[in-house]
Parts: structure tokens; C-alpha cells; sequence
């Protein structure tokens, strides 16, 4: 069998080495029970806040988006801001330099894995908010809603522009690291959102 990274598709080795991390996260996130109220709901927005504040840098960085055109549409801070405007709930205030900064392009394009292969989980997410909080993409549920022409439009782009960035494969290496990283980092801002008593490690 030939294997992923022999395939030249950066995209497959992702998905293929981190989907524990990935598993692991999803049932983290659905542990917490962001759907049972607005508030709880409130929490999980905090950490997608938080989450999103840490790559914002990487959506306006012209090395990232000489591979990826359409990577000024992508970003989600601004809307996870409003949501919790809507929510009426504080944003966080922290004095913790966002983990994007000064990131180098390889660790980065695995940071922006993350965040952008979110958005196809939370189709289902979406729809939990609007069915159990009355939520939607102009109020509270902006960080969840589907990208103007849609999740798997988006998400092939965003594939295509991986597969095509030529990446060595020790800079492939880092990409993983990098999106590794970026899962690690959501379960622990979950985890402070929600004063969970420790820190989860997903690669545990």
C-alpha cells in the first residue's frame, strides 16, 4: 500500500497523523456540553475567541496567502467576537502573545489545518446551536456558520493549496507538528473556559 506521504498529498498525511488528536478533541468538546445552555455555549465560544486570536496574524501574512488567495476571506476572530458580544459575554482579556506571531510558515500551515478543517465539524455543531439555543450565522453562532459558498467548496480550496505548496518532506514534518500543536492548544483554552480541574493532553 502506498503510503500517504508517497502520495504527495499533504492534506491525506494530516488527516491520517492526527486523527486520534482529532477524535480525542471531538470528544472533548462534546463532554462539555456547550449545547445545553447559552451560557455553557458561552465557554466554548471563549475558547474558539481565544483559538482564533492565536492564528489572526496568519490570515494577513502575505507568505501564507501566496499559497493559499483566498485566505483573507477565512479568518474568524472578528466573529467569534460578535458572538460573544451577542451572548453577553466578556471577551477575555490576555496578556498571553498570540501563539501565531513569529510562526514559521511550515508550523503555521498547520495551525490554519486546524482551524479551517473545523469548519466542516461544525456544520453539526451549527445545527445543535440553532435547534437547542435558538442561534444562527447573525446572532451568537457567526464562528460556526458555513463559509459564503459553502464548507466543502472551501475546504477543497483550501485542500488544493496544501497539496500544492511543494513542501519538502521534513517541512511536512513540521506542517504535522504544527497542526499537532494546534489541537493540543484548543483542548487546553477548553479546558481553562470550562475550569476543567486539569489540563487535558490529547496525545495521552
Amino acid at each position: 500500500m502506498t503510503s500517504p506521504a508517497a502520495q504527495g498529498s499533504l492534506a491525506l498525511r494530516l488527516k491520517t497523523e492526527t486523527a486520534p488528536l482529532h477524535d480525542k478533541l471531538d470528544k472533548l468538546v462534546m463532554s462539555l456540553k456547550p449545547f445545553d445552555t447559552r451560557e455553557n455555549y458561552g465557554r466554548f465560544v471563549v475558547a474558539q475567541y481565544l483559538f482564533q486570536r492565536d492564528i489572526e496574524s496568519l490570515y494577513d501574512d502575505q507568505a501564507y496567502a501566496a499559497l493559499i488567495p483566498d485566505l483573507a476571506t477565512r479568518p474568524r476572530l472578528a466573529a467569534a467576537h460578535a458572538d460573544l458580544d451577542d451572548l453577553g459575554v466578556a471577551v477575555p482579556a490576555t496578556d498571553e502573545t498570540p501563539r501565531g506571531e513569529g510562526m514559521e510558515l511550515p508550523e503555521g500551515l498547520g495551525w490554519l489545518y486546524v482551524s479551517e478543517g473545523s469548519k466542516l465539524g461544525a456544520a453539526f455543531l451549527f445545527k445543535e446551536a440553532g435547534q437547542k439555543l435558538g442561534l444562527d450565522e447573525n446572532f451568537g453562532a457567526r464562528n460556526l456558520a458555513a463559509p459564503a459558498d459553502g464548507r466543502g467548496a472551501a475546504w477543497k480550496r483550501f485542500v488544493q493549496a496544501l497539496d500544492g505548496s511543494g513542501l519538502s518532506t521534513a517541512e511536512q514534518d513540521r506542517v504535522v507538528a504544527g497542526a499537532s500543536a494546534a489541537f493540543e492548544r484548543f483542548a487546553v483554552l477548553l479546558s481553562r473556559s470550562y475550569d476543567l480541574k486539569d489540563e487535558p493532553s490529547l496525545a495521552a
